[in-house]
């Protein structure tokens, strides 16, 4: 989320030098097994998801990460046309995260490349349930994404933008998400993806930035404290932390997940909940970035707020059974 997880209030971040970044893996490991999973074919027009782009370096090796990403693959093998705005560095990191992306089939024409930026990671420690505390680098690729002559040309004719908090932390990124917002048509999708991440936690930002969108996507401890400038979610209180922001902000579409216990979904005025279900978790990186993917997907082709809550809750569900944000669909039942 959320970037990487977006829906675990247990989740801390912190902020870390570009010294001792970590090395790559290598092509033969299981993630380049991935490319031979296609989706289903494209539907639609384009999806652009904005933001940072970065590797997880967690306790048992390097996956590629950072909400934007996560977002689009799990649109990808939903058969959406999705692509990243976002930036990585000309070094060994962004090569092969740009090889993967290719691998993939994910279009890299709207990935910038700069000549001395690095690319960006993170650093996850896991907790014994696998809840997630990250360090992110700092002045990384990811902090200064241009809107390019590609990316102008896409969002002109998307479908939508899928945009977070956490790639804000740049004043760069900021005028480059307005200039993006103001380019979409304007019936496209404005998706919000909520990521209060210390110490880049902006609650003004994100009120300016929120009655801007289609739909907003936040977690119960993020809505609380929007809402109630509570320190800690309340369990039951989340529909009413919706209707209390969906009212400041203006909003048709408002989503709050809540972890284990389920996610809710403030449509049009009606509040729709879906409850969570058991899993063996392996670790919760990503998998709030796969529900939002899915709920968009669901909604984008008519799916009624109930159905498109119970696909997008399972997706979510299923992400954190695996290792990592971006595992393969091959391996869904």
């Amino acid at each position: 989320m959320s970037d990487l997880k977006t829906d675990s209030p247990q989740q801390t971040t912190t902020s870390s030098s570009n010294a001792g970044a970590p090395h790559p893996p290598t092509a033969t490991d299981a993630h380049a097994a991935r490319a031979a999973h296609a989706p289903r074919a494209k539907r639609g027009a384009t999806l652009l998801c904005f933001g940072e782009l970065l590797w997880d370096f967690l306790p048992d090796g390097l996956f590629p990460g950072g909400a934007p990403f996560n977002v689009a693959y799990h649109l990808h093998q939903h058969g959406l046309d999705a692509r990243i705005l976002t930036a990585v560095g000309r070094d060994i990191l962004g090569e092969e995260f740009l090889r993967r992306i290719k691998a993939w089939g994910l279009p890299t024409d709207t990935i910038a490349r700069h000549q001395e930026l690095p690319t960006g990671y993170v650093r996850a420690e896991l907790s014994a349930s696998g809840e997630a505390r990250y360090a992110f680098a700092d002045n990384v690729a990811w902090d200064q994404i241009p809107i390019n002559d590609e990316a102008q040309h896409a969002a002109m004719h998307a479908r939508g933008a899928v945009f977070g908090s956490l790639a804000l932390r740049s004043i760069s990124n900021r005028n480059s998400l307005e200039r993006l917002l103001a380019i979409l048509p304007a019936d496209a999708w404005r998706v919000f993806d909520v990521n209060l991440r210390a110490p880049h936690d902006d609650l003004e930002l994100v009120d300016r930035l929120a009655p801007k969108a289609t739909l907003v996507k936040l977690n119960a401890a993020e809505a609380a404290r929007l809402a109630r400038d509570a320190a800690d979610e309340t369990p039951g209180r989340e529909e009413a932390d919706a209707r209390t922001l969906a009212a400041r902000w203006g909003l048709r579409r408002l989503c709050i997940t809540c972890g284990a216990r389920g996610a809710g979904l403030l449509h049009e005025g009606q509040w729709h909940y879906e409850p969570g279900r058991p899993v063996a978790v392996a670790d919760t990186v990503g998998a709030g970035d796969s529900f939002l993917a899915a709920l968009l997907a669901a909604l984008l082709e008519g799916e009624t707020p109930q159905r498109a809550l119970a696909q997008a809750a399972r997706l979510g569900e299923w992400v954190a059974s695996q290792r990592g944000a971006t595992p393969s669909y091959a391996n869904r039942r």
